[in-house]
């Protein structure tokens, strides 16, 4: 197909290097430097969405990523599905696949674009809150409908076939954006000898020079660009990253930069290319140099295909050689807006007016105009636009001095495209990731950065500043300032000459009004990606919402993956008019990270799969393997679940394993169990502080057990932590929550007790712990070790240095099964050979290893809890029968006790902690059944508790249980129910949860 709105000889593109591309199954071509979108516009593709609330057409409005509507599809194949990609900013590749987001049947003719028309004066702001509320269990449905018919892409159902991954870096001078400004940065801070990193969104240098016919020094001001990025190329102290948007910018000049490496070449990056790389940066100094966006007008009929800002109806002309329509109208409030028609009849298409809301517009752009015949309608407006997939005429009259009133009579004018400029916004979106609130500036009609705590300069359109001449000073001026901050001397840079124009004022004018009121006239559209009119804005504020923050929220103004770069600042003119307020006093919205949207494979770069979740091994796991033994996953680690024989079910091998231990002796992989290093003179006062109970007296070789609280008074982890010396501790975590604790440590250290010396490694990989428990483990210790280990020599709660099987061991006597045990840690290569010379040994004492779930039901028939299984966040140690690991005496508080003497924690009929025996000694408990004290209630019944841990015990003969009952600890021997999905009941009567040896004589022999 003939692309009948490509020019003959103008722009950037390559026009030897033909490229084939596919819009909703239909092909097309373009050339090489084209983006998506620039094809689209050669080959008269005017409709290319359809709008998120009424299915309205859409047509392509801007040139950048302000882009609201050319939000596409792309991808060959399922697994290179990517949604919602901005056509203005993909480049065009040979074989490119692109389908628009929504329409159905097709986006050129789609059905809900006749409810659109027909309902849309019945969805005003909130209606989806007002409408789909009734009845609530439709809401689901309705929610289907809502984002299916919104266009919202789709993710590929297949995994992605890419890599991505990122990169750490530092330089003296972060350079945001390629301009003019950026470019004259960048040069003076690398002639000065300052580690520079540039990056720019777009895939070459040179911003706003690359749109226009400007001269540098009497040339082409591409050819003073290629010369700057040339130069800057030659230094070793540059990088320069084309196609890299700093998408977020956050505290101590840390930034974020997603660069699209492989975008441009094909659907699949080629072999040994990752297609995304996220860097992260941090930098001396940051020069923001990130330019504006220029302002659509707000007028009826706005979003018709063929409306478009007036810079890109010039970019699209001068860079890629795209005339987008034949008949133009211009509506504009300052001269930068007479450049696009200056440009479109520079290309030999008809110029049919240019209207100026200003009464007396004079200057150099303005006279360039009058001297090419072009009619200039001023002090008017375009009110409104005709037509439906695509403008056909505008009605223009006179305004008031204000701009506020139709004061004349209408002038229907015919035209297929309409290119207007409200004036510039400057992009200080990154300026306001760090907290800084932008500051309105009259002279610039827009926002300007607010002032700052980082090491941040800015340059060029970011400060309002739109002359060549002006914006390449302050390029110079902000490289030059980053230098003698850094101590360096700044070297000389020549800047070009450029041609200085003569500019009138701009007109402070956001919304051309109408014949008839905002909320009657045709719609007027100020955020275009989430269809917020005008009218929407005035009823949010008619309805209260006065705060622009809430109006935002109410209307979904800049909500949508533009993030209102083209929509937020009239959005805040029309609430501020309709609240009789001025824009400072209305106030603005802050914008946060991402700039523009980041696929998650950039997010997470290489560290997906193995390298996110990686599977962790103990020094035994071989062992493990070759014996058999079924493995669950307890945090990132593998551990033995059970030890099965041939023939056995998993309930007969954890009877044998249990009995064993019981019985003889039994050997359990510990190694898995966070280990913390604790040293430091203040040790013993941080661990008063974090853990419960009291630790100052602790004797070095003595463990004790501690819990730990959350603020709240909550539990959420315990564990032992033995004194190796004076100011040296060795704490152990549960395994899934060893990383938590650590970083827990951490956190208060660093943020609440900076002043305590106590410094933390995390040593779990350093040792292999095998646990040997059971009425023979010290006989099996003996076989190994010259060390006494007599019961009167090596007490419960000690923990001894000592040699076993010729390597160096910290032997801890402590127990989580109520039987004698020890367990044995060693440097972790030594771990396989200490456990095999266990197993000989223990061979002639029925050396029995166990796993995971055994050692729960082990623990449980001696009543111990596990963290994250008999606590989940919502209990204190008093409702786990532990008031006796909590110390109050202690001179500094700790951590949970303001929390755990909360009203609702010290009420009376909390759910507690307690042993359940079932009346038919067989029946175990499904863990997390619910607890009811009338079996013939009616409902709703009133819940009493439920089973935290629930088993067979072999040893005993009977089921055992630990559960939550509501005051159970003055409830015992009383009878609770659990009611079964099969409609049966079991009986309990709540107990003590020490079911075995409650004396504890057995762990003391």
């Amino acid at each position: 197909m003939t692309q009948q709105n490509r020019l003959d000889s103008v722009g950037r593109i390559d026009r030897s290097k033909p490229l084939t591309f596919t819009y909703n199954g239909k092909k097309y071509t373009g050339y090489q430097g084209d983006t998506l979108a620039s094809a689209m516009l050669a080959n008269g593709i005017d409709v290319v969405a359809r709008s998120f609330k009424y299915s309205r057409p859409r047509g392509i409005v801007a040139a950048g990523a302000e882009e609201p509507n050319a939000v596409l599809q792309l991808g060959a194949t399922e697994a290179t599905q990517v949604p919602n990609v901005r056509a203005t900013q993909q480049e065009l590749f040979d074989g490119l696949v692109s389908t628009s987001t929504n329409g159905w049947p097709s986006v050129d003719t789609d059905v809900m674009g006749m409810i659109g028309k027909i309902g849309g004066n019945m969805m005003p702001p909130g209606f989806y809150y007002k409408t789909f509320m009734f009845p609530e269990s439709l809401w689901e449905t309705y929610e289907s409908m809502i984002r299916k018919a919104a266009g919202m892409g789709r993710a590929p159902k297949e995994i992605d076939p890419d890599t991505y991954d990122t990169m750490n870096q530092h330089c003296d001078v972060m350079v945001v954006g390629a301009g003019p400004a950026g470019l004259a940065a960048a040069l003076t801070a690398a002639r000065g000898g300052a580690r520079v990193i540039i990056a720019d969104e777009q895939n070459e240098f040179g911003g706003s020079l690359l749109n226009s016919a400007e001269t540098l020094d009497g040339k082409p001001a591409t050819e003073w660009v290629e010369s700057v990025v040339k130069e800057l190329g030659s230094y070793d102290n540059v990088t320069m990253l084309p196609r890299s948007t700093v998408n977020g910018y956050h505290d101590h000049n840390f930034l974020t930069v997603h660069e699209r490496r492989t975008d441009h070449l094909a659907d699949i990056a080629p072999v040994n290319h990752v297609r995304q790389r996220m860097h992260r940066v941090r930098a001396k100094w940051v020069v923001l140099a990130t330019g504006a966006h220029e302002r659509p007008l707000v007028y009826a009929n706005n979003d018709v295909p063929g409306c478009m800002i007036s810079s890109a109806v010039s970019a699209y002309i001068n860079r890629y050689g795209v005339v987008p329509g034949n008949e133009l109208v211009v509506m504009t409030t300052n001269d930068y807006g007479y450049q696009a028609a200056i440009d479109w009849a520079d290309a030999g298409r008809n110029v049919v007016a240019i209207v100026d809301t200003r009464k007396n517009p004079e200057g150099t752009l303005v006279q360039a105009a009058r001297e090419r015949g072009i009619t200039i309608m001023v002090g008017s407006g375009v009110i409104e636009v005709q037509g439906s997939k695509r403008v056909t005429s505008v009605s223009v009259a006179k305004l008031s001095d204000d701009g506020s009133q139709v004061v004349g009579s209408i002038a229907k004018l015919k035209a297929d495209t309409v290119a207007t400029s409200g004036g510039w916004s400057p992009v200080i979106h990154l300026s306001c990731h760090t907290g800084c609130r932008p500051v309105w500036s009259d002279s610039v009609v827009g926002f300007l950065p607010g002032p700052t705590i980082q090491k941040q300069l800015t340059a060029g359109g970011i400060n309002g500043q739109y002359e060549t001449s002006q914006v390449l000073e302050e390029g110079l001026s902000a490289g030059k300032q980053a230098l003698g901050s850094l101590g360096l001397v700044a070297a000389e840079v020549t800047l070009p000459k450029v041609k200085t124009l003569d500019i009138t004022p701009p007109m402070s004018l956001f919304h051309i009004p109408h014949l008839k009121p905002t909320s009657q006239a045709p719609k007027q559209f100020v955020d275009y990606q989430t269809d917020v009119t005008a009218a929407g804005i005035e009823i949010a504020c008619r309805e209260g919402f006065e705060a622009i923050e809430h109006v935002k929220r109410y209307t979904a103004m800049g909500f949508g993956t533009d993030q209102g770069k083209l929509g937020n600042i009239n959005g805040m003119a029309v609430a501020a008019k309709a609240l009789n307020k001025s824009i400072p006093e209305t106030g603005t919205t802050v914008f946060r990270p991402n700039y523009t949207p980041i696929a998650f494979g950039a997010v997470i770069g290489r560290h997906c799969g193995a390298l996110f979740e990686p599977k962790r091994y103990t020094a035994m796991h071989k062992w493990h393997v070759e014996q058999g033994a079924l493995f669950e996953d307890v945090g990132q680690w593998k551990r033995p679940w059970y030890f099965p024989k041939e023939g056995e079910t998993m309930q007969q091998t954890l009877n044998r394993e249990c009995l064993a231990v019981r019985n003889a002796v039994g050997i359990l992989d510990a190694s898995t169990l966070g280990k913390i290093d604790i040293q430091g003179k203040d040790a013993r006062e941080f661990l008063g502080r974090v853990y419960t109970n009291a630790w100052a007296k602790l004797a070095v070789g003595k463990c004790r057990y501690g819990l730990m609280c959350g603020e709240d008074g909550m539990v959420f982890d315990d564990g032992v932590t033995a004194c190796l010396g004076e100011n040296h501790f060795v704490m152990t975590t549960t395994t899934g929550g060893a990383a938590h604790v650590y970083e827990w440590l951490e956190l208060y250290h660093q943020t609440e007790w900076p002043e305590l010396e106590v410094y933390f490694n995390t040593v779990t990989d350093h040792w292999s712990t095998a646990t040997i428990t059971g009425p023979n483990s010290r006989k099996l210790l003996e076989e190994l070790t010259d060390f006494d280990v007599s019961n009167d020599n090596f007490r419960y709660m000690d923990w001894k240095q000592i040699t076993v099987a010729g390597v160096p061991a910290r032997v801890f006597r402590i127990s989580f099964t109520g039987e004698l045990s020890f367990e044995i840690n060693v440097q972790a290569n030594y771990g396989m050979a200490v456990w095999e010379k266990l197993i000989e040994a223990g061979e002639k004492y029925g050396l029995t290893p166990y796993g995971t779930e055994t050692m729960h039901i082990l623990r449980a028939e001696k009543g111990f809890i596990i963290a994250g299984q008999d606590t989940d966040g919502s209990v204190t140690p008093y409702d786990l029968g532990m008031g006796w690991c909590v110390s109050n005496q202690k001179p500094f508080s700790y951590i949970g006790k303001r929390g755990m003497n909360r009203s609702d924690c010290v009420r009376e009929n909390r759910k507690q902690l307690v042993g359940l025996k079932t009346k038919d000694p067989k029946q175990v408990i499904p863990e997390g059944s619910a607890a009811i004290l009338d079996p013939k209630a009616k409902m709703p019944i009133p819940i009493e508790g439920h089973i935290s841990s629930s088993y067979w015990s072999e040893a005993l003969g009977h089921s055992i249980a630990m559960g939550f009952i509501k005051g159970g600890l003055d409830k015992m021997g009383e009878t609770v129910y659990y009611p079964m999905a099969d409609g049966t009941m079991i009986e309990a009567e709540i107990c003590s949860p020490i079911f075995f040896d409650p004396k504890g004589e057995r762990q003391n022999v």
